[in-house]
């Protein structure tokens, strides 16, 4: 179970065949999420919170999900699933038809804003077309991640905590039931791979700023997820340790396979100079001996680094699905 009631598809023993509808999941009382972390001492609230515990649920359980497994093996593709990497294709295509305009300044272009309108616009719709038609009530409330998942329209920039958003918003989708266990798999290779090139896209076609950005500390100027879950994805490799990532010849090699090195290779294509420059936190990490000891430095990382920084969990919001009540003991 996707740590986060993804909807359970075992029956009751004795039910009739006629119930093959999955049972109704939790009742949720949906609402439009808004923001409750105003101040540096509301991060305790965050950090004790049913939304904290069923997020990190999430990304632990799909952490599980794809160790040992590369991009290309075989997995089950769901309805819900095509329905997501639809949606997808419909944000990548509006990039097409919204090319970046002349502009003095080189970065944040401001055709962003004009594909941006077009995502607040259509989101809820978008979103309805995904959810089973006795859930289309959480629309509203869904929708609300999907939009912040893409970048800060006023802004024009990305960051680990619009990606966040985007986990939140599968997590979401995980609550209600559109997506189940057996998704576990296709969420990661097939979803969030599409979202993470729909978003590389967005990155270069409007030159979008790096939220929140370390510079050469942070470990990535826009991401953080497909590291942990593409470090898992090695554990136990034969012959890939993690010193040979900064290999440009391995990366070639191997990058179809594992989400790690699709994005060290994003990072290869974008940026100029010797790896241990521009990526130092990368670079050092090469230099770790295991890639499952890589990976449980990136999960407390993500934790200190991402979900325990007031900038990034201030703009977060929170609803019925993902609450900021305390976790229940």
């Amino acid at each position: 179970m996707i740590a986060v009631n993804m909807a359970e598809t075992e029956k009751p023993s004795g039910s009739s065949h006629e119930d093959d509808k999955p049972p109704n999941p939790v009742s949720f009382n949906f609402m439009v999420p808004k923001k409750e972390i105003s101040m540096v001492p509301d991060m305790g609230k965050w950090k004790r919170s049913q939304a904290y515990a069923d997020y990190m649920g999430f990304v632990l359980t799909l952490n599980e999900g794809v160790k040992g497994k590369k991009l290309t093996c075989e997995y089950q593709v769901s309805e819900t699933v095509e329905k997501l990497l639809a949606m997808l294709g419909t944000l990548d295509r509006w990039i097409d038809e919204t090319p970046p305009v002349d502009q003095p300044s080189r970065f944040g272009n401001k055709a962003y804003r004009t594909w941006y309108a077009k995502l607040d616009q259509e989101a809820e719709a978008l979103v309805t077309a995904i959810l089973p038609s006795e859930r289309h009530d959480a629309a509203p409330e869904i929708a609300v991640y999907l939009k912040e998942s893409v970048g800060n329209s006023t802004r024009i920039d990305y960051g680990t905590g619009h990606e966040a958003a985007f986990a939140a918003f599968l997590c979401c989708l995980c609550k209600v039931g559109a997506l189940r266990v057996e998704d576990q798999l296709a969420i990661i290779f097939k979803v969030f791979d599409k979202y993470l090139r729909v978003m590389r896209k967005l990155q270069k076609t409007y030159r979008m700023e790096p939220a929140g950005s370390q510079g050469v500390w942070g470990l990535d100027d826009f991401q953080f997820l497909p590291f942990i879950w593409g470090s898992s994805q090695i554990i136990d490799h034969p012959t890939l340790e993690p010193r040979h990532f900064v290999e440009e010849k391995v990366v070639n090699e191997y990058h179809q396979d594992y989400m790690f090195l699709e994005c060290i290779k994003f990072i290869n294509e974008m940026k100029t100079g010797p790896f241990a420059e521009h990526s130092n936190q990368l670079w050092n990490i090469s230099a770790v001996p295991s890639w499952s000891k890589v990976n449980q430095g990136l999960i407390r990382m993500y934790k200190a680094e991402c979900l325990e920084k007031f900038p990034v969990i201030q703009h977060f919001k929170f609803g019925s699905l993902l609450s900021i009540q305390p976790v229940k003991p």
